[in-house]
């Protein structure tokens, strides 16, 4: 019986010397954009932010130290600790995949010093009343021709933007009042549930893209941009716009969503509820909104003595 010699992968061979623009070019973006779901946000941020001071190194000569000197610099151009940490999360992923495929022999992130930069606590923000109604002034006044429409649409249905953004009308089912999303944040499929009120801001929406000559097929986007014909690709500047005119300068658009839960919270929904409403997977992540629920346990426990036909005390 012939044998065969076993191959065993040629490290040298395989190439340190790859540059790194070459690995991310040709090997982890196609990898990528087969297994995330937002793998052009890799691509973003490895052309602004990695390809510059990394690309042209050869894998092998990259050290942990000029990655800790690379986060250094960026905190000095006074980037928010979330986002460098997010900037390395996509260097990280690329040299660990390099260092899996056997590109390298180790991975130089594993002895960085600075790992991931403190961000502090969550801080929730909700809309008061008041607020929103400034929000949504300032908004029906703005020249984009969607933002008002969005920023509705977002705190009636607590929807992510991105949810919004790339939605297309196939998608919509006004019979259920459902908006279907194929992938949401955490790579599953859910449904937004739409009120009336929603149903008609997506009536206005109809007819904002009909004055604007824009067309509206099933596979249309609901949002279009006018200029491009696709999808926006984010509403930042038309939404600082807006929140610096209604003095809010702190709020973001995520910040929607939160008072979304608040507002479902203070009308008697339960947890239960909000979890399915806002589309968490695990209720964990519905009970950072626990604080809002009013304490009811003491009223619960008066359940048990109400249900029971307690005999009469003898005298």
């Amino acid at each position: 019986m012939a044998r065969y010699k076993e191959i065993k992968p040629n490290l040298a061979a395989n190439s340190g010397s790859l540059l790194l623009h070459h690995f991310f070019d040709r090997k982890y973006l196609p990898f990528a954009k087969a297994t995330k779901r937002r793998s052009d946000l890799d691509e973003y941020t490895f052309g602004k932010h990695i390809r510059e001071t990394f690309g042209n190194r050869e894998l092998r000569s990259i050290t942990s130290e000029e990655i800790d000197q690379w986060k250094l610099l960026q905190v000095q151009q006074g980037y928010k600790p979330a986002t460098i940490n997010k900037h390395s999360s996509v260097l990280r992923r690329i040299l660990s995949l390099a260092k899996k495929w056997r590109h390298i022999e180790s991975n130089p992130y594993d002895n960085v010093v600075i790992k991931d930069l403190d961000v502090g606590d969550f801080v929730q923000r909700f809309l008061t009343p008041d607020e929103i109604s400034r929000l949504l002034s300032e908004a029906k006044r703005s020249k984009h021709p969607y933002i008002y429409h969005l920023i509705r649409l977002l705190i009636l249905t607590g929807a992510r933007k991105s949810e919004v953004r790339l939605a297309r009308w196939c998608d919509v089912n006004f019979s259920n009042r459902e908006l279907f999303v194929p992938v949401s944040k955490n790579g599953r499929s859910r449904k937004v549930v739409l009120s009336t009120e929603a149903i008609r801001v997506l009536g206005e929406i109809r007819i904002t893209s009909n004055e604007l000559g824009l067309t509206q097929g099933n596979r249309d986007w609901i949002i279009t941009n006018p200029r491009t014909k696709k999808p926006y690709t984010c509403f930042h500047h038309a939404f600082d716009r807006v929140r610096t005119k209604a003095a809010l300068p702190s709020i973001r658009i995520h910040d929607l969503r939160h008072t979304f839960a608040s507002l479902l919270v203070n009308n008697g929904a339960t947890i239960y509820e909000v979890q399915k409403l806002l589309g968490h997977h695990h209720i964990s992540m519905t009970e950072r909104y626990a604080h809002l629920f009013p304490n009811t346990l003491s009223d619960r426990v008066e359940i048990i003595a109400q249900a029971i036909d307690w005999p009469t005390s003898r005298d």
